[in-house]
């Protein structure tokens, strides 16, 4: 009788998946998903953690090892494909304020994409446009990191994708905060600090598409068959900048002549280029920030103290900067690279400057298993600031679940 009513209660069970056509799915690196309705919603639920331990050797003092978690993300997202709406939400809880992405957006038709909420911006590097999971090393380059934070802002974002024949052209707008991420502040009061950031990017595919999901990281783990190449160029202008790379809430403060406020405005300019073929990939990247509304500027709101002409330099990131990473993986997931970065500032004369003449060369070894879900990283990082130098070496294992 338990063996008929068994079978009895599978049956239905089919029947009711059946009718419903719902269906739910566990995959390493893809995490939980639910499709619904035929496919007509999709639900999904993951994250990423990456343990790791390193080591710090500056020339000043003596070793210093890290036992830590350098990420440990958990994401919620879905798409209702009739209503023609995704949504995001991601946290890094190895951060003291997780939240990174929270985005709804609309896609009136397959060319173009409305974005509201906080999201990676367009304005930076390539670098900076790619997800954490899927960084070609553990840490970002010296360019990424001395001109940009998370690279998250809260805004309006406009995609469009436009073919050309055998090219492709990707457009884009953005209107931020320019308080970079959770930038309300300590709560919904604490509102934010100077005025808009107007930013645009646009990208030329000179022979196509990259595979599918191969242009969303740097390495070639698609093996293209065909040679790809995307060419890019963002600008920004943050229109009172109150951080030193403009992804900040109130950390800076400039005054005028009567004590009000009178924030910097700040400008970045990117361009890069992204190659990749059978597994080989190149990364170049540029970029120079300036400011400007400077003229008739005070530390302090008694107008006492003047803000000398190279002084901005300690409050924003001004300065030039590149970076360059050559890489290939092999088909059964064995990839090394090698990335070298420079960074120099705006004012050379001013030694307090935010920005100041470095270079970092990083070499890698990673194992990837099932491409970018599982893999084991190991690199070395060598800096250098005149005087001052730096070797850095971290052992890195990820799982994206």
């Amino acid at each position: 009788m338990k063996y008929i009513l068994a079978s009895t209660l599978l049956l239905i069970s089919a029947f009711v998946s059946a009718q419903n056509s719902h269906s739910a799915s566990f995959e390493l690196g893809e995490g939980l998903s639910v499709d619904l309705n035929n496919g007509d919603y999709s639900f999904s639920l993951g994250g990423m953690i990456q343990p790791s331990v390193g080591f710090i050797k500056d020339s000043t003092a003596e070793s210093e090892y890290l036992f830590n978690s350098r990420r440990t993300y958990f994401h919620i997202g879905g798409k209702a494909k009739n209503e023609k709406l995704s949504f995001l939400i991601q946290t890094d809880f190895s951060l003291s304020s997780p939240l990174l992405d929270a985005w709804v957006t609309y896609s009136p038709s397959k060319f173009i994409d409305l974005t509201f909420g906080q999201k990676q911006t367009i304005a930076n590097n390539r670098e900076m446009q790619i997800m954490e999971d899927k960084l070609q090393f553990a840490d970002r380059s010296l360019l990424s990191s001395s001109y940009s934070n998370t690279g998250r802002e809260f805004g309006l974002f406009i995609a469009s994708e436009l073919p050309i024949k055998s090219m492709v052209l990707v457009p884009q707008i953005a209107v931020t905060s320019g308080d970079g991420r959770n930038s309300f502040g300590a709560d919904s009061r604490d509102v934010d600090a100077g005025g808009l950031k107007y930013a645009a990017r646009l990208d030329f595919y000179p022979m196509g598409s990259f595979s599918e999901g191969n242009d969303e990281q740097i390495m070639d783990m698609a093996h293209e068959e065909k040679p790809k190449l995307v060419l890019g160029t963002a600008a920004s202008y943050n229109d009172g900048a109150s951080d030193v790379n403009g992804e900040g809430h109130q950390n800076l403060e400039l005054y005028n002549l009567i004590g009000q406020s009178q924030l910097p405005d700040y400008r970045q300019l990117y361009s890069d280029i992204l190659f990749k073929y059978r597994g080989f990939s190149f990364l170049g990247e540029y970029t120079i920030s300036t400011a400007k509304g400077l003229q008739g500027a005070y530390l302090n709101n008694t107008a006492s103290a003047t803000l000398l002409p190279t002084q901005i330099s300690e409050l924003l990131s001004l300065g030039t900067g590149y970076n360059a990473q050559l890489g290939y993986v092999t088909k059964s997931g064995y990839g090394a690279d090698i990335r070298y970065a420079s960074v120099s500032p705006e004012f050379d004369t001013n030694i307090n400057s935010e920005i100041q003449d470095r270079t970092a060369t990083t070499i890698g070894l990673t194992k990837y298993v099932k491409e970018n879900s599982l893999k084991i990283h190991v690199a070395v990082t060598s800096m250098d600031q005149g005087d001052y130098s730096k070797l850095q070496g971290v052992f890195m294992v990820q799982v994206v679940f």
